[in-house]
């Protein structure tokens, strides 16, 4: 165990603790919606931070593939992004909705409403999240895995049941500061070792600076349809129901969009350097530990690691909360006509933690289960739900939205269930594509039975 990184470690955690306790309330739309009041730079951080939660999965990424990473988890998420800014954002915080099966319930029905709820858990569940968590704690304070897993969660429900999305927001401003601190710090060390960006430019295989590094274009492009989870993803909604007026929820995700290219810029070219500084059989997932440990004294391996520990821990905290106050505000209900929400919530967190945990101890890969959920929620969401904003006339009919949220997920999980050993799918597509065909088809359908 290093000391000096245990030391920052437990600053960071008497803090997030200070900041819950700080932030608890008994009213209900602050600890759902945080009042609805959130000005342009705590949405800032808090969205910056929780959007970028899997460092450790660029880090795996950039250290094997290169430059890629950039275009696979960078351009196609600021184009969502932007997508979301100009056609979603104003509109959702003009809505009365606090979340997306209550924004699917208005448009469709509660049966819809119900199918979403289910889709926006699984999507919410932090197993990726979690695993990195437990991958960090395991490597610096040296608890076997599954402890560490454990631990990680228990000491983030903790913190999520005291203040609901008001600990998530002033937790996040933290975070925000101290993960672009920890790549500030890192990136240019490394470069100094390396001789600047020429030499670490040369010093990469050829497929490391290759676009699609080496991998093909669709293993590239399928990034690009899944980033379109950006037009459904339950975090942007709830910050967007947060803030205190749509012109804040538009800006500030545009504000964010800069903000995550300068980040995917640092991490990007620092997995690059952890490809050229750290020896053969390096695990690429712990690409950035390893390099943090290699270039950096100990007190700057201290905030970095703490840094690392504050960018995973920001999503972590922010889905957690957003899967707990799914079961809390939106199936409980469906459950019982009298439903303390709050209870509920609180048993929500330990269902999607013990969830989390579980996923986390059987995937083991960080990428695939951004792969996986992505593909699946992301294909059964995105119409019903892009479609909820707009005029009568382009929505699917209740039977229709329904059909196209049940049969897109059942699509995409199949394909994904035949998965050839090597990793090829069926046809040679990604799953995502035949879902989001599926889902276009009920679409189709639904508007000629429906007019």
């Amino acid at each position: 165990m290093d000391l000096t990184v245990a030391a920052g470690l437990s600053l960071y955690a008497v803090a997030l603790v200070g900041l819950a306790w700080r932030s608890r309330t008994r009213e209900q739309l602050e600890y759902l919606a945080a009042g609805r009041r959130l000005t342009l730079l705590p949405f800032v951080a808090t969205l910056v931070s929780t959007w970028y939660g899997g460092v450790l999965g660029v880090g795996e990424y950039s250290f094997r593939f290169g430059i890629s990473n950039w275009l696979a988890f960078g351009v196609p998420y600021y184009l969502a992004a932007g997508l979301f800014a100009f056609g979603f954002a104003s509109r959702t915080r003009r809505s009365a909705a606090l979340s997306i099966p209550e924004q699917l319930r208005t448009a469709y029905g509660p049966l819809a409403a119900r199918v979403g709820a289910g889709l926006v858990l699984l999507l919410a569940v932090p197993a990726a999240y979690a695993l990195m968590l437990g991958d960090l704690i395991r490597i610096y304070l040296a608890i076997p895995l599954g402890w560490a897993i454990a631990w990680g969660l228990l000491f983030t429900m903790a913190c999520a049941a005291t203040g609901g999305f008001r600990t998530v927001v002033s937790s996040n401003a933290l975070e925000f500061t101290l993960m672009f601190l920890a790549f500030l710090v890192l990136l240019p060390v490394a470069l100094v070792r390396i001789g600047g960006f020429g030499p670490l430019w040369q010093a990469l295989p050829e497929s490391h600076r290759l676009w699609d590094g080496g991998l093909g274009a669709q293993a590239i492009l399928v990034w690009y349809f899944i980033a379109l989870q950006t037009l459904v993803e339950p975090t942007f909604y709830q910050r967007c129901y947060a803030a205190d007026t749509p012109a804040t929820a538009r800006r500030g995700v545009l504000v964010s969009v800069l903000f995550w290219v300068l980040f995917d810029f640092l991490t990007t070219f620092s997995g690059m350097a952890a490809h050229v500084l750290l020896p053969a059989g390096t695990d690429p997932v712990l690409a950035y530990p390893a390099l943090g440990r290699l270039v950096l004294p100990p007190l700057a391996n201290a905030l970095f690691a703490v840094g690392l520990f504050a960018t995973v821990m920001s999503t972590l905290h922010s889905y957690l909360f957003l899967a707990a106050a799914t079961i809390g505000h939106d199936l409980a209900p469906e459950l019982a006509r009298k439903v303390d929400e709050r209870r509920w919530i609180m048993a929500g967190l330990v269902v999607a933690g013990a969830a989390a945990a579980a996923l986390a101890l059987a995937l083991r890969s960080v990428v695939a289960i951004w792969h996986d959920v992505g593909s699946i929620v992301t294909a059964a969401l995105l119409l019903p739900v892009a479609t909820s904003h707009a005029p009568q006339r382009w929505r699917f009919g209740p039977r229709g939205a329904v059909s196209a949220l049940l049969l897109a997920a059942l699509t995409a999980l199949v394909w994904i269930a035949l998965r050839r050993p090597e990793g090829s799918y069926l046809l040679g597509l990604e799953p995502i594509f035949p879902a989001l065909a599926v889902s276009g088809l009920c679409w189709a359908i639904s508007r000629t039975r429906f007019t």
